[in-house]
């Protein structure tokens, strides 16, 4: 993926040196990241460690020069966080008021380690990168892309911006009014609450290729990038992570789809670049 470094971004807020001292868990959502590490946990205990996230965190003892020299280490992978964050709320800048009529306000980005108080609840590395509608903040411990590269086999650059892209188009959903009116749906109707969320996030997905497209526009990736971001999206299937966690599927608990639909997803932003081609609430997906 071509990107020019350029130092932090105004929308990301750095809590990396203040992480894990403070908050309680209040039922922090699973994002992207979420259903993989934890269905590893549950491979590894044998043990369903779903329940485990709730109670205090517990700090670990800070190293102030550990802690510095851990920053220095991370500042090239904080400048691309930077880039994608800022590419891709710039592409929304341009797409929502051409194509939906309405302005785009930004999204901020906290990176933190280990756990980090949110309004949804306390951001944890084992919780993934997830999307904050109470605050529209996105959290990311970048101890996630380790895993995306090393377990997962989804290696890249523009694997690990998909996953960014991923959640900024949660912020999407709540700037157009969808993310709310799903979770009014859910909470009326909590027979359809999994089948509902599998919509919203496949249409995340969708949304992450429409900036997918806008970079391929501008040629700043190319066939390989594609090939990680499509790993990416595949690495983390409903199927993929049940089937690795229990050795069997269940598709009536999805929440985030299959691999194959959140594949599909993408590839239809990616191709069509457009909000139109991202309504996976009218369609059998």
């Amino acid at each position: 993926m071509e990107w020019t470094p350029g130092g932090v971004s105004g929308d990301i807020e750095d809590h990396r040196g203040d992480s894990g001292r403070g908050g309680g868990f209040g039922g922090a959502p699973l994002g992207i990241g979420g259903l993989i590490l934890v269905g590893i946990l549950n491979l590894i205990f044998h043990r369903n460690l779903f329940v485990l996230f709730s109670g205090q965190p517990t700090a670990a003892p800070v190293n102030p020069q550990q802690e510095a020299a851990r920053d220095q280490r991370e500042r090239p992978e904080v400048e691309f966080v930077s880039f994608v964050l800022d590419d891709v709320q710039r592409n929304w800048e341009h797409v929502l008021p051409a194509e939906a009529g309405v302005p785009y306000r930004h999204a901020k980005l906290v990176l933190f380690r280990n756990a980090y108080p949110s309004a949804c609840g306390t951001a944890q590395d084992a919780v993934g990168p997830f999307y904050c509608p109470e605050d529209e903040k996105v959290y990311l411990d970048l101890s996630f892309f380790d895993e995306l590269r090393d377990r997962f086999r989804a290696p890249g650059e523009f694997a690990e911006a998909y996953v960014i892209a991923h959640e900024l188009g949660h912020h999407v959903q709540k700037v157009l009014g969808i993310e709310p009116k799903v979770r009014r749906l859910q909470r009326g109707r909590p027979d359809e609450a999994n089948a509902l969320s599998v919509r919203l996030e496949l249409q995340a997905d969708c949304f992450a290729g429409i900036w997918g497209n806008s970079t391929q526009q501008r040629n700043l990736i190319h066939e390989s990038d594609v090939e990680a971001a499509l790993r990416a999206a595949a690495a983390v299937g409903d199927d993929r992570l049940q089937r690795m966690s229990t050795g069997r599927v269940s598709p009536e608990t999805f929440t985030h789809g299959t691999s194959a639909q959140r594949v599909h997803w993408f590839r239809e932003g990616l191709e069509a670049g457009q909000i139109s081609a991202c309504n996976t609430f009218r369609t059998s997906y």
